[in-house]
Protein backbone atom coordinates (compact mmCIF):
# COMPACT_ATOMS: atom_id res chain seq x y z
CA UNK A 1 0.00 0.00 0.00
CA UNK A 2 2.75 2.50 0.95
CA UNK A 3 4.78 1.72 -2.16
CA UNK A 4 1.68 1.93 -4.36
CA UNK A 5 0.84 5.31 -2.84
CA UNK A 6 4.28 6.61 -3.77
CA UNK A 7 5.44 7.07 -0.17
CA UNK A 8 8.62 5.04 -0.69
CA UNK A 9 9.97 1.99 -2.47
CA UNK A 10 8.96 -1.42 -1.13
CA UNK A 11 12.14 -1.66 0.95
CA UNK A 12 11.79 1.92 2.12
CA UNK A 13 8.19 1.24 3.14
CA UNK A 14 9.32 -1.73 5.20
CA UNK A 15 11.84 0.50 6.98
CA UNK A 16 9.06 2.99 7.82
CA UNK A 17 6.94 0.21 9.32
CA UNK A 18 9.78 -1.24 11.41
CA UNK A 19 10.60 2.27 12.67
CA UNK A 20 7.05 2.63 14.02
CA UNK A 21 6.18 5.52 11.72
CA UNK A 22 3.08 3.85 10.25
CA UNK A 23 -0.33 3.62 11.90
CA UNK A 24 -3.58 1.93 10.85
CA UNK A 25 -6.79 3.28 12.40
CA UNK A 26 -4.75 5.00 15.08
CA UNK A 27 -2.66 1.96 16.08
CA UNK A 28 1.07 1.88 15.36
CA UNK A 29 2.04 -1.04 13.11
CA UNK A 30 5.56 -2.48 13.27
CA UNK A 31 4.95 -6.00 11.98
CA UNK A 32 5.93 -6.51 8.34
CA UNK A 33 3.18 -8.14 6.30
CA UNK A 34 0.37 -6.53 8.28
CA UNK A 35 -2.77 -6.12 6.18
CA UNK A 36 -4.79 -2.96 5.64
CA UNK A 37 -7.51 -1.98 3.20
CA UNK A 38 -7.17 1.62 1.96
CA UNK A 39 -10.87 1.61 1.10
CA UNK A 40 -11.87 1.08 4.75
CA UNK A 41 -8.79 1.77 6.93
CA UNK A 42 -7.10 5.06 7.78
CA UNK A 43 -3.40 4.69 7.08
CA UNK A 44 -0.94 7.34 8.25
CA UNK A 45 2.80 7.87 7.96
CA UNK A 46 4.28 10.32 10.46
CA UNK A 47 0.71 11.44 11.14
CA UNK A 48 -0.13 12.24 7.52
CA UNK A 49 -3.02 10.34 5.92
CA UNK A 50 -1.98 8.23 2.95
CA UNK A 51 -4.26 7.82 -0.06
CA UNK A 52 -3.83 5.22 -2.80
CA UNK A 53 -2.65 6.68 -6.09
CA UNK A 54 -3.01 5.57 -9.64
CA UNK A 55 0.10 3.80 -10.71
CA UNK A 56 2.44 5.52 -13.14
CA UNK A 57 5.26 4.04 -15.20
CA UNK A 58 7.71 6.37 -16.98
CA UNK A 59 10.58 5.62 -19.35
CA UNK A 60 13.45 8.12 -19.23
CA UNK A 61 16.57 8.34 -21.38
CA UNK A 62 18.90 9.43 -18.58
CA UNK A 63 21.78 11.72 -19.54
CA UNK A 64 25.15 11.46 -17.82
CA UNK A 65 25.59 13.90 -14.95
CA UNK A 66 22.31 13.12 -13.14
CA UNK A 67 21.96 11.02 -9.98
CA UNK A 68 19.15 8.61 -9.09
CA UNK A 69 18.30 10.23 -5.77
CA UNK A 70 15.26 11.93 -4.24
CA UNK A 71 17.10 13.25 -1.17
CA UNK A 72 16.41 16.98 -0.68
CA UNK A 73 19.98 17.46 0.56
CA UNK A 74 21.39 16.20 -2.75
CA UNK A 75 22.83 19.22 -4.59
CA UNK A 76 23.80 17.49 -7.83
CA UNK A 77 21.29 17.34 -10.70
CA UNK A 78 18.71 14.59 -10.08
CA UNK A 79 16.76 12.55 -12.62
CA UNK A 80 13.58 13.96 -11.07
CA UNK A 81 14.63 17.38 -12.41
CA UNK A 82 13.88 16.04 -15.90
CA UNK A 83 10.25 15.23 -15.04
CA UNK A 84 7.17 17.32 -14.21
CA UNK A 85 7.00 18.49 -10.58
CA UNK A 86 3.79 16.55 -10.00
CA UNK A 87 5.75 13.34 -10.57
CA UNK A 88 8.12 14.05 -7.67
CA UNK A 89 6.94 10.92 -5.80
CA UNK A 90 8.23 8.55 -8.50
CA UNK A 91 11.26 6.43 -7.62
CA UNK A 92 13.70 4.74 -9.96
CA UNK A 93 13.49 1.04 -10.83
CA UNK A 94 17.10 0.22 -10.08
CA UNK A 95 19.81 2.81 -10.54
CA UNK A 96 22.33 4.20 -12.96
CA UNK A 97 25.32 6.00 -11.47
CA UNK A 98 25.95 9.65 -12.24
CA UNK A 99 28.37 8.97 -15.08
CA UNK A 100 26.13 6.38 -16.77
CA UNK A 101 23.23 7.07 -19.10
CA UNK A 102 20.42 5.35 -20.94
CA UNK A 103 17.24 3.47 -20.13
CA UNK A 104 15.74 4.20 -16.74
CA UNK A 105 12.21 3.43 -15.50
CA UNK A 106 10.51 5.45 -12.78
CA UNK A 107 7.28 4.42 -11.04
CA UNK A 108 5.20 4.64 -7.87
CA UNK A 109 4.44 0.90 -8.00
CA UNK A 110 6.59 -0.94 -5.45
CA UNK A 111 5.55 -4.44 -6.57
CA UNK A 112 6.47 -3.63 -10.17
CA UNK A 113 9.84 -2.29 -9.00
CA UNK A 114 10.50 -5.47 -7.00
CA UNK A 115 9.76 -7.74 -9.95
CA UNK A 116 12.19 -5.87 -12.19
CA UNK A 117 15.03 -5.51 -9.70
CA UNK A 118 15.10 -8.46 -7.29
CA UNK A 119 17.69 -11.12 -8.27
CA UNK A 120 15.20 -13.96 -7.92
CA UNK A 121 13.28 -12.68 -10.95
CA UNK A 122 16.44 -12.26 -13.00
CA UNK A 123 15.15 -9.70 -15.50
CA UNK A 124 18.10 -9.06 -17.87
CA UNK A 125 19.56 -5.56 -18.25
CA UNK A 126 21.81 -4.90 -21.24
CA UNK A 127 24.50 -2.22 -21.48
CA UNK A 128 26.68 -0.75 -24.23
CA UNK A 129 30.16 -0.07 -22.82
CA UNK A 130 33.14 1.74 -24.31
CA UNK A 131 36.56 1.30 -22.73
CA UNK A 132 39.93 2.94 -23.27
CA UNK A 133 42.34 0.61 -25.05
CA UNK A 134 41.96 -2.76 -26.73
CA UNK A 135 39.69 -5.34 -25.12
CA UNK A 136 40.46 -8.93 -26.06
CA UNK A 137 38.29 -12.06 -26.35
CA UNK A 138 40.00 -13.26 -23.16
CA UNK A 139 38.52 -10.29 -21.26
CA UNK A 140 35.04 -11.10 -22.58
CA UNK A 141 35.51 -14.71 -21.47
CA UNK A 142 36.44 -13.59 -17.94
CA UNK A 143 33.32 -11.43 -17.71
CA UNK A 144 31.15 -14.41 -18.60
CA UNK A 145 33.01 -16.81 -16.34
CA UNK A 146 32.91 -14.41 -13.41
CA UNK A 147 35.56 -12.98 -11.13
CA UNK A 148 36.00 -11.80 -7.56
CA UNK A 149 36.49 -8.13 -6.73
CA UNK A 150 36.82 -6.85 -3.13
CA UNK A 151 35.58 -10.21 -1.89
CA UNK A 152 32.44 -10.10 -4.05
CA UNK A 153 31.72 -12.37 -6.99
CA UNK A 154 30.80 -10.49 -10.16
CA UNK A 155 29.55 -12.11 -13.35
CA UNK A 156 27.93 -11.14 -16.63
CA UNK A 157 25.07 -13.22 -17.99
CA UNK A 158 26.27 -12.41 -21.51
CA UNK A 159 29.16 -10.40 -22.96
CA UNK A 160 30.36 -9.81 -26.50
CA UNK A 161 32.98 -7.66 -28.15
CA UNK A 162 31.50 -5.33 -30.76
CA UNK A 163 34.66 -3.54 -31.87
CA UNK A 164 38.26 -3.08 -30.75
CA UNK A 165 41.28 -1.03 -31.71
CA UNK A 166 44.30 0.44 -29.99
CA UNK A 167 42.43 3.49 -28.66
CA UNK A 168 38.94 2.22 -27.75
CA UNK A 169 36.84 -0.92 -27.62
CA UNK A 170 33.07 -1.39 -27.40
CA UNK A 171 31.33 -4.25 -25.61
CA UNK A 172 27.75 -5.29 -24.96
CA UNK A 173 27.18 -6.73 -21.49
CA UNK A 174 24.03 -8.25 -19.99
CA UNK A 175 23.46 -8.61 -16.23
CA UNK A 176 20.71 -10.37 -14.32
CA UNK A 177 21.83 -9.36 -10.83
CA UNK A 178 23.19 -5.84 -10.88
CA UNK A 179 25.62 -5.05 -8.08
CA UNK A 180 27.15 -1.68 -7.28
CA UNK A 181 29.21 -0.49 -10.29
CA UNK A 182 29.47 -4.13 -11.39
CA UNK A 183 30.44 -3.59 -15.03
CA UNK A 184 32.95 -0.85 -14.21
CA UNK A 185 34.53 -3.00 -11.49
CA UNK A 186 34.82 -6.08 -13.72
CA UNK A 187 36.50 -4.15 -16.50
CA UNK A 188 38.76 -2.18 -14.15
CA UNK A 189 39.94 -5.49 -12.70
CA UNK A 190 41.09 -6.35 -16.24
CA UNK A 191 42.99 -3.07 -16.59
CA UNK A 192 40.34 -1.36 -18.73
CA UNK A 193 38.91 2.08 -17.96
CA UNK A 194 35.25 2.68 -18.83
CA UNK A 195 34.73 6.05 -20.50
CA UNK A 196 31.10 5.55 -21.58
CA UNK A 197 28.36 3.27 -20.24
CA UNK A 198 24.73 3.25 -21.33
CA UNK A 199 21.88 0.90 -20.48
CA UNK A 200 20.12 0.04 -23.72
CA UNK A 201 17.57 -2.59 -22.68
CA UNK A 202 15.59 -3.95 -19.71
CA UNK A 203 14.02 -7.28 -20.63
CA UNK A 204 12.42 -6.62 -24.04
CA UNK A 205 12.11 -2.85 -23.47
CA UNK A 206 14.40 -0.48 -25.38
CA UNK A 207 14.60 3.30 -25.71
CA UNK A 208 13.66 3.28 -29.38
CA UNK A 209 13.91 6.82 -30.74
CA UNK A 210 13.52 8.52 -27.34
CA UNK A 211 16.11 11.37 -27.24
CA UNK A 212 18.54 11.79 -24.38
CA UNK A 213 16.98 13.71 -21.49
CA UNK A 214 13.39 13.04 -22.64
CA UNK A 215 10.71 10.74 -21.21
CA UNK A 216 7.40 9.10 -22.02
CA UNK A 217 4.75 7.08 -20.20
CA UNK A 218 4.97 3.33 -20.73
CA UNK A 219 2.12 1.70 -22.61
CA UNK A 220 0.00 -0.92 -20.88
CA UNK A 221 1.29 -3.60 -23.25
CA UNK A 222 4.89 -2.72 -22.31
CA UNK A 223 4.08 -2.97 -18.60
CA UNK A 224 2.43 -6.36 -19.11
CA UNK A 225 5.35 -7.66 -21.17
CA UNK A 226 7.88 -6.62 -18.53
CA UNK A 227 5.87 -8.45 -15.85
CA UNK A 228 5.62 -11.52 -18.05
CA UNK A 229 9.39 -11.42 -18.54
CA UNK A 230 9.92 -11.46 -14.78
CA UNK A 231 7.60 -14.47 -14.45
CA UNK A 232 9.34 -16.50 -17.11
CA UNK A 233 12.95 -15.85 -16.10
CA UNK A 234 14.94 -18.23 -13.87
CA UNK A 235 18.22 -17.52 -12.14
CA UNK A 236 21.41 -19.20 -13.41
CA UNK A 237 22.08 -22.44 -11.53
CA UNK A 238 25.51 -21.36 -10.32
CA UNK A 239 24.08 -18.42 -8.39
CA UNK A 240 21.24 -19.96 -6.43
CA UNK A 241 18.52 -22.54 -6.48
CA UNK A 242 15.38 -21.12 -8.06
CA UNK A 243 12.84 -20.09 -5.46
CA UNK A 244 9.07 -20.14 -5.83
CA UNK A 245 7.88 -16.95 -7.45
CA UNK A 246 4.91 -15.02 -6.08
CA UNK A 247 1.89 -14.65 -8.28
CA UNK A 248 1.90 -11.32 -10.15
CA UNK A 249 -0.75 -8.93 -8.92
CA UNK A 250 -3.44 -8.74 -11.55
CA UNK A 251 -4.11 -5.09 -10.87
CA UNK A 252 -0.48 -4.24 -11.64
CA UNK A 253 -0.63 -5.89 -15.04
CA UNK A 254 -3.87 -4.07 -15.78
CA UNK A 255 -2.64 -0.73 -14.46
CA UNK A 256 -3.89 2.27 -16.38
CA UNK A 257 -1.87 5.46 -16.15
CA UNK A 258 -3.52 8.59 -14.83
CA UNK A 259 -3.76 11.71 -16.93
CA UNK A 260 -0.37 12.81 -18.12
CA UNK A 261 0.66 16.45 -17.69
CA UNK A 262 1.60 18.52 -20.72
CA UNK A 263 4.73 17.14 -22.36
CA UNK A 264 4.27 13.58 -21.01
CA UNK A 265 5.52 12.21 -24.31
CA UNK A 266 8.86 13.86 -23.80
CA UNK A 267 8.03 17.36 -24.99
CA UNK A 268 10.02 19.08 -22.27
CA UNK A 269 13.54 20.04 -23.08
CA UNK A 270 16.12 18.71 -20.69
CA UNK A 271 17.91 21.23 -18.43
CA UNK A 272 21.39 22.22 -19.45
CA UNK A 273 24.17 20.23 -17.92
Amino acid sequence: MLAAAGVASRRGSEALIVAGRVSVNGAIVTQLGSQADPAHDEIRVDGAVIHARRRLYVLLNKPAGYVCSRQPAETRPKVGDLLPREWASLFTVGRLDRDSEGLLILTNDGDFCLRLTHPRFGVPKTYRVRVVGRATPAVVHRLREGLVDAGERLQAEKARLLSANASHSTLEVTLREGKNREIRRMLESQGLEVDHLARIRIGPLTLGELPRGKYRVLRETEIRTLLETSQETREPQQRSVARPQPKARADTARAIQGESPPGADGGRSSPRR
